[in-house]
């Protein structure tokens, strides 16, 4: 995972942005973002309900991963880009560790061969997600 904002690096992998909204002063061609997966990021309502706040983290990411169970299209895809290589989720929020990307990131961990439907991993093959600090 990595802010927008921080420079991209050559071992990024596919960088790919995982918000539903574009992030502020940054220019598309200064993002050097592969793919933008709006979609997988959390509903308005849930991501207006949160607004960042820790005290509502568990909950959030709950309720999030409720969302994230019922978006077969998009986990398979954001699995089928991982096991091609390193993939960096891309956020925006100020807060490295209470965010969408961090609960993504949870939710494709608790993501084991046979434990989900969504991803359909080879035998120990987990997904290429690396946190980059």
């Amino acid at each position: 995972m990595k802010r927008v904002y921080e420079t991209p690096e050559e071992d990024d992998g596919q960088r790919i942005l995982v918000e539903r909204l574009w992030s502020r002063g940054i220019r598309t061609e200064n993002a050097y973002i592969a793919l933008w997966m709006k979609e997988i990021a959390p509903s308005t309502g849930l991501r207006k309900w949160y607004h960042h706040d820790p005290e509502r983290w568990e909950e959030f990411i709950a309720s999030y991963h409720r969302e994230l169970d019922q978006n077969t299209r998009l986990i398979t895809e954001l699995c089928r880009y991982a096991r091609q290589g390193p993939v960096t989720l891309i956020y925006s929020a100020l807060d490295e560790r209470h965010n969408s990307a961090v609960a993504l990131k949870m939710f494709l961990e608790k993501t084991r061969p046979g434990s989900h439907r969504h991803c359909n991993h080879p035998a120990g093959v987990r997904p290429g997600i690396r946190h980059i600090s």
